[in-house]
């Protein structure tokens, strides 16, 4: 259980009542963007206050009248997702900035020039992310803001999501360690290791990442790869 002295309130109010508990900032931010935690790591106390700070605790038939229940584990996890969690003005900064991160390296994995079918460089991606200043929520998940963001990067620089098909033949004494590798960026559809050791294989791709997959292959093939672009869907 988190340490009292290191937690933060969350704060519903509701038909007029107050309802406070103590949590975990990070685990409570988790439990809120849908991911799987224990209540026992994310709050300090397993209680519902009217006020935290004073200690006064709710009251239970206020609880069974507005939630349905007096429950500390069922209010708690409604007050964690519709109520106010109370971060720190650095804390924020340091969430929107790492969730501003993992949206730009999504659409740089998945995103194209849909004229050029070619990914756009991080750093481009960056700079029309500044110029449209867009509003990056800490608390929504990131999938949830990908789209939004590219409504907004739209007009400044043509994006498209793109996922492509490609057809890879690795000569014998490179398939081995190319195999890993092919693997971590894509979805292998097919794939034939053939009689002269050629490795054969079809595999789909975000459509950002063709330009990294081929330079990564390269680098262990010293060029010697075959391929060849089937399908953009």
């Amino acid at each position: 259980m988190v340490a009292v002295d290191q937690a933060i309130i969350a704060r519903l109010k509701t038909q007029g009542q107050n309802f406070e508990i103590l949590v975990d900032c990070n685990n409570a931010l988790a439990l809120r963007e849908g991911r799987n935690m224990e209540l026992h790591d994310v709050l300090a106390a397993m209680r519902i206050f009217s006020d935290a700070k004073k200690g006064m605790e709710a009251s239970e038939h206020a609880m069974k009248q507005i939630f349905g229940t007096s429950e500390v584990d069922e209010v708690a996890k409604i007050i964690i997702q519709k109520g106010d969690i109370q971060l720190t003005q650095e804390y924020r900064e340091n969430l929107r900035e790492e969730k501003r991160k993992q949206i730009i390296s999504i659409i740089h994995r998945n995103g194209v020039d849909p004229r050029t079918h070619l990914p756009h460089p991080p750093q481009r991606i960056e700079n029309a992310f500044a110029e449209a200043k867009f509003h990056v929520d800490e608390f929504k998940p990131v999938q949830e803001q990908v789209q939004e963001a590219l409504k907004h990067l739209r007009p400044i620089l043509p994006i498209k999501f793109e996922i492509k098909e490609l057809a890879l033949k690795i000569s014998p004494e490179y398939a081995p360690k190319c195999y890993s590798t092919v693997k971590s960026y894509g979805a292998i559809l097919r794939e034939e290791w053939q009689s002269n050791g050629y490795w054969v294989g079809v595999v789909e791709i975000p459509g950002g990442l063709e330009n990294d997959l081929f330079d990564k292959l390269n680098k262990i093939c010293h060029g010697n790869v075959e391929s060849k672009i089937l399908k953009v869907k």
